[in-house]
């Protein structure tokens, strides 16, 4: 090997990916991905409740806001949580800043998460990290009936959505499908739903392709983005468009598109995957997005045969007010997941 290639190939600035849980249902849920397994991710987890940390046997715990709260929690007080992170300011960003991409998980609606989830995006914005909110919108019923939830649902979904970049926001209402399943695993589902865009991401960025979609590419793309959401999906090689309908109407994710939307597309196949069958997904995207203002893809085939076809797929273009709206109004115009049950 060239003794410059080698000594960049020895030489990793960052430490990879990290998945972040805040508060309690983000922690919860980053132990659900860690028993499914994440190869190459690390966990953490960040609380203002020192029980629930010590409950959950997650890689990295931090416990903030010992002197604000004392390990209680927040019962909702967003603005103890924001003092709370201010304190701890310098640790978390040190914490955190050193991996690539940082995922960040909350359940909106109480203090901890919600109050963590804006701060902790803004402050590893500017950094070399790249931080990836994924907000837990809470069911319905949940906010119209209690309006002090739902203030601080729409407070941290408009900070959220200034800040642009990507957005992922997890619906417990189109959790509503699996009503039949013991609530367990409904959650276990969310849960599987995120680790699957989660390790679609990384496998994007992290491993060469014939046709590369690497973590300089992303950070470009959602420059000129505004709001990005994140879809993914397997599916038969020789069903392509069944592939682009589930990443679009089997999301549990909310978002709503205003004008042509941008996209950035990563198919992951076998050698059976042919040029005919890459048109016909293709053709679909751009049939379900209302055709992109900009495409962008790449490809990875193996040489050996595969039946499954992976898709990934960042989508830019989101309306603002996107998801608030969602929630404000119950239908968002020209949601492409409105219609479904």
């Amino acid at each position: 090997m060239d003794d410059g290639l080698a000594a960049w190939a020895s030489f990793r600035p960052k430490d990879g990916f990290a998945v972040v849980g805040l508060g309690g249902a983000g922690t919860d849920a980053v132990h659900d991905m860690v028993e499914l397994g994440i190869p190459g991710v690390r966990a953490l987890a960040i609380n203002t409740d020192a029980k629930h940390l010590l409950s959950r046997p997650i890689e990295e715990r931090i416990l903030v806001g010992q002197r604000q709260l004392r390990g209680r929690g927040s019962a909702g007080d967003r603005a103890a949580v924001l003092d709370a992170a201010s304190d701890a300011r310098e640790e978390l960003v040190r914490r955190l800043r050193r991996y690539e991409i940082v995922f960040l998980l909350a359940g909106l609606g109480g203090g901890t998460g919600s109050a963590l989830l804006p701060y902790l995006v803004r402050a590893l914005r500017e950094t070399d990290a790249l931080p990836v909110p994924i907000a837990f919108l809470p069911f319905r019923v949940e906010l119209e009936t209690n309006p002090e939830r739902r203030e601080n649902v729409l407070a941290t979904l408009d900070e959220l959505e200034q800040l642009g970049g990507l957005l992922l926001a997890v619906s417990n209402e189109k959790l509503r499908r699996f009503e039949s399943l013991p609530l367990h695993r409904v959650f276990h589902v969310r849960s599987t739903y995120l680790h699957n865009l989660v390790t679609s991401l990384v496998d994007m960025v992290e491993n060469p392709s014939q046709m590369n979609v690497d973590l300089a590419s992303l950070k470009e793309h959602l420059r000129g983005s505004g709001v990005s959401t994140l879809l993914s999906s397997q599916s038969h090689f020789a069903e392509p468009e069944r592939l682009v309908r589930q990443a679009i109407e089997e999301s549990l994710l909310d978002f709503s598109l205003e004008g042509p939307p941008t996209a950035l597309v990563h198919l992951d196949g076998g050698s059976n995957f042919t040029l005919k069958s890459f048109d016909r997904v293709i053709h679909a995207l751009r049939g379900h997005l209302g055709e992109p203002r900009k495409l962008i893809f790449g490809t990875r085939l193996h040489p050996e045969r595969r039946d499954i076809v992976r898709l990934t797929a960042v989508v830019g273009g989101l309306g603002p007010r996107s998801v608030r709206e969602e929630i404000t109004r119950g239908r968002v115009p020209n949601d492409p997941l409105a219609d479904l049950p």
